[in-house]
């Protein structure tokens, strides 16, 4: 199993110099990648939970790829009906190029419905958008010359090269924990990319969903590679108060296992409590919280447990 670190583009204390922290703490841990957050335009919605500064991830991934060596990079997740899935599909293959083969597609339909609106896209037909999209980007990166033709985008012979370095295609982590994002995990993607569940809910409610769901479909179980929340504490917190990874070192331990043993590939590890502005002004805390995981709970190198 590997782990990967949510790296914080956003708020009072995003800087070049603190983003440049971030890949330099990752990278000096050993963590296996850095993934990313997605916001086009900055509405009130969205700054309520994300606030400015708000750093665009596509243009920061090719810096990410210049700043490391063999950590994967990508997005946690990319709101696909924001853009043209042409416009995706050419930036992604991009940054596996420059990345020599290191890149994650983590996809989402959205949820800001403010931005939805100035950005001229239809928010009640999100989920349709996104999985036209993943269709579409597949199909731009399988040929060198391709065609595609739905309801929201068609094309005829556009030169896609250069095409992704990995076959057959970048990994494609499909994000969200409701019903229609587990079936476009398993329908699109590489993996189903859970955002910050309780754990007895996604041992007791949600895995068995995405199980039975698999199926009944008759398709193959995609990849699990959950993000969760990133919370040390000193006291243990009380089961069903808590998120997956809050809590102390031996709690987050005793979750980092059981997603081991329910065949977890990834865990993406996440520090950003919501709305809580404040701890976004020095990334200090968040980087201890990952080097304790790194010395006493998980050796990375071995992509296990201590």
């Amino acid at each position: 199993m590997k782990l990967g670190v949510n790296l914080i583009n956003f708020g009072p204390g995003a800087s070049p110099d603190s983003l440049e922290g971030w890949v330099d703490m990752a990278q000096g841990l050993g963590y296996h990648g850095l993934l990313t957050s997605d916001h086009v335009t900055i509405t009130h919605d969205v700054s309520e939970r994300y606030p400015a500064p708000f750093y665009e991830p596509l243009s920061m991934l090719g810096w990410l790829a210049a700043k490391t060596s063999d950590m994967m990079i990508g997005t946690t997740v990319s709101v696909l009906p924001y853009r043209s899935p042409l416009e995706t599909a050419r930036v992604f293959a991009n940054i596996d190029q420059l990345s020599r083969g290191r890149c994650i597609l983590g996809v989402g339909s959205g949820w800001a419905a403010e931005e939805f609106r100035i950005l001229g896209v239809p928010f009640e037909h999100r989920g349709a958008m996104t999985t036209e999209y993943l269709q579409a980007i597949k199909a731009l990166w399988a040929d060198d010359v391709a065609s595609f033709h739905g309801e929201f985008v068609s094309f005829d012979d556009v030169h896609t090269t250069p095409r992704p370095v990995q076959t057959p295609h970048p990994p494609i982590w499909v994000g969200g924990n409701s019903a229609p994002s587990m079936r476009r995990a398993i329908q699109h993607g590489t993996a189903w990319h859970p955002i910050r569940p309780t754990m007895p809910d996604f041992v007791g409610t949600m895995l068995p969903a995405f199980v039975e769901l698999a199926g009944r479909l008759e398709l193959p179980m995609p990849e699990l590679c959950p993000r969760i929340r990133l919370r040390v504490t000193d006291a243990p917190r009380p089961d069903d108060l808590r998120l997956a990874g809050e809590g102390t070192l031996d709690q987050i331990r005793g979750d980092l296992a059981t997603f081991e043993e329910l065949g977890c590939t990834w865990i993406l590890l996440d520090t950003y409590h919501d709305y809580l502005v404040d701890e976004l002004r020095d990334s200090q805390q968040a980087w201890d919280m990952f080097e304790a995981v790194a010395t006493e709970v998980f050796d990375l190198p071995g992509e296990s447990l201590r």
